[in-house]
């Protein structure tokens, strides 16, 4: 995995979601037009935390976030979203 040079500033949370998957269980491809957005990925840095609050996620996690959580931004070709930690539902 490459060193992002992205620090995350307060409570913010960077994530990398994971891929869509690309056949069902029953073996059915789904084509790229009716993939969901991916609401799981991975901690790949984490901000400071607020001043009362900690930070509870930690870099590696798997999360669960929200179907509109966070903002996407990309950074050479692959796709991050930051989002609030608050934002994040669960730790898996």
């Amino acid at each position: 995995m490459s060193e992002i040079n992205i620090k995350p500033l307060a409570d913010r949370v960077l994530v990398k979601p994971l891929q869509a998957e690309k056949t069902t269980a029953s073996g059915l491809i789904i084509p790229d037009s009716a993939k969901e957005k991916q609401q799981k990925g991975t901690v790949i840095a984490i901000g400071n935390g607020l001043k009362d609050e900690p930070m509870t996620v930690k870099v590696g996690d798997t999360v669960l976030f929200g179907k509109y959580a966070g903002t996407e931004i990309v950074v050479d070709s692959t796709e991050y979203l930051i989002m609030r930690e608050s934002d994040i539902l669960a730790i898996v």
